[in-house]
């Protein structure tokens, strides 16, 4: 029996390169990094993705996201 995981992709994540599992959407990718999306917004590929597409798109590899966390008097890159 093999125990082989899954390949992980490259992904740039605010600039700096990360490795993710394949598969992953913007909500997914949000989950696996223990980001509360209720108070952030995503760019994927420099396009603002809507918070009700956050579930149907999907982060491929290459992908260049920017997270960024809302907080009280502006906001921050995670």
């Amino acid at each position: 029996m093999s125990n082989h995981a899954s390949p992980l992709i490259s992904i740039v994540l605010n600039g700096e390169p990360a490795a993710v599992p394949p598969g992953l959407t913007v909500s997914g990718l949000l989950a696996h990094l223990r980001v509360d999306a209720a108070r952030v917004a995503v760019e994927l590929n420099r396009e603002i993705v809507r918070k009700t597409e956050w579930d149907s798109t999907p982060v491929s590899d290459g992908a260049n996201v920017e997270v960024v966390q809302f907080v009280g008097g502006g906001c921050y890159n995670l």
